[in-house]
């Protein structure tokens, strides 16, 4: 039997729970006209799915709608509360179902990756049989998280977080159903959405309890401002778990911005990972990285940047110390980037892969032994302080392999200088070759 979508016991989200699938709020990459759902809706068979996507977007409402849509028995199962009792009990259940009634089972598996790999084999035989068509539902990367044999038998659907569009028709609805409007400024309102930061489960959460405080103060209570609607609600953290994916899309986001020289997207990242929780100096750390890799010998400076503000953190901590880190990440973001160094010490190893044990040329070897001099250790070596412009020209690469160029500095910021001065060895070592 369906809720009651008047019933006041229930909270405000679940009695605003989309009834079609035509109401879903911000998915209609998937529910839209050509959308890969709506085609296997109006082709009339349902492929077993993983709903990737934040908390709050409509995954489980989806999932309840496509069973009524193609009328299967709906049922819900948290992996965080059920383990392989309550998943046995389910599949015969849903072959007993099938067997008597005619009809299939949508299991629905909120956080499936919750799951560990040896409960994920278990549902294999069930999904492949038809037992039930299989709904995983997910906030985190299912290449990750489920296993490859799980994942080849399912269509992975991304859910997006709602947009601004979408929370303000959440509003709208709210609204209707309650016959009243929002105690809040149009200021307030706008804070309202960005506090729901994309999750219309929590929207409404929020609008429930300023629909409380309105009807506890009554009719004429003035609208909150911002400012009263931050005492009223605290505003979310932004989703971030620095264990799993969402670790690794920002310092991605963060490190790509300084290599692209936008210091002011930089900042926002190193802002969201901060506020997020993340260990200062693993961000410290990669931005040492990050001067060294991409920005090398453009700017020498980039690197002794990295070591003080690292210094200076270590002394400050946060909160003070965390403007360090900021002071670092604009002088990365601004600084002339190359990847030269990196280019060239890549070559160089491979270079040596490739040559394996050659020995030096025997002229810069040092000859401590009268054997060795006997060998010819240090024969005909030139030292370069006594040679014409401090320069021999000399080989200085094993016997055998032939002069290679590694690395190729490219004409900006402090390399430029450097072309320079292997412009200008280049031209001696060819003087000398040529005498």
């Amino acid at each position: 039997m369906e809720p009651d979508p008047n019933d006041p016991s229930r909270p405000l989200a679940d009695r605003l729970r989309p009834r079609t699938l035509e109401e879903v709020v911000g998915q209609d990459h998937l529910l839209g006209s050509g959308g890969p759902l709506r085609k296997m809706l109006e082709a009339g068979r349902l492929a077993s799915i993983v709903f990737w996507g934040p908390p709050g977007c409509g995954k489980t409402t989806i999932a309840r709608l496509l069973a009524r849509h193609v009328d299967l028995h709906f049922e819900p199962l948290s992996a965080v509360f059920s383990g392989v009792a309550d998943l046995r009990k389910v599949f015969q259940a849903a072959r007993e179902r099938r067997r008597h009634e005619g009809r299939g089972t949508l299991l629905f598996v909120d956080e499936i990756h919750r799951f560990n790999r040896a409960q994920q084999d278990g549902f294999l035989p069930y999904v492949e049989d038809g037992t039930v068509v299989l709904v995983g539902a997910t906030t985190e990367n299912p290449s990750f998280e489920l296993n490859a044999a799980l994942l080849s038998r399912m269509r992975v659907f991304v859910l997006n977080r709602l947009d601004d569009g979408g929370l303000e028709t959440m509003l709208a609805r709210a609204e209707s159903a309650a016959a009243l409007p929002l105690p809040v400024t149009d200021e307030a309102r706008a804070a309202l959405r960005g506090m729901a930061d994309g999750d219309g489960r929590y929207l409404l959460t929020l609008v429930e309890a300023l629909f409380a405080i309105q009807a506890a103060e009554g009719a004429d209570m003035a609208p909150l401002d911002p400012d009263g609607l931050a005492q009223v609600a605290q505003r979310r953290a932004p989703v971030y778990d620095k264990d799993r994916e969402e670790h690794y899309n920002l310092i991605s986001a963060l490190h790509k911005s300084l290599r692209g020289s936008d210091a002011d997207a930089a900042l926002y990242w190193l802002a969201r990972m901060l506020g997020g929780g993340e260990d200062p100096a693993y961000i410290l750390r990669r931005l040492t990285r990050f001067a060294v890799e991409d920005i090398g010998l453009a700017d020498p400076g980039a690197l002794e940047q990295s070591i003080a503000a690292w210094d200076t953190y270590d002394r400050l901590g946060s909160p003070e110390g965390d403007l360090a880190i900021a002071h670092l990440v604009l002088y990365l973001g601004t600084a002339p980037k190359s990847n030269a160094g990196y280019a060239a010490y890549g070559a160089a190893r491979r270079a040596a892969r490739k040559t394996g044990s050659l020995m030096p040329p025997k002229h810069i070897l040092n000859a401590p032994t009268k054997m060795m001099k006997e060998l010819g250790y240090s024969d005909g070596y030139q030292y370069d302080h006594d040679a014409e412009d401090g320069f021999s020209g000399q080989n200085y690469f094993p016997e055998g392999m032939a002069r290679e160029r590694f690395y190729a500095p490219p004409d900006r910021g402090f390399e430029r200088e450097i072309r320079k001065r292997l412009a200008y060895w280049d031209k001696l070592r060819a003087k000398r070759g040529e005498g």
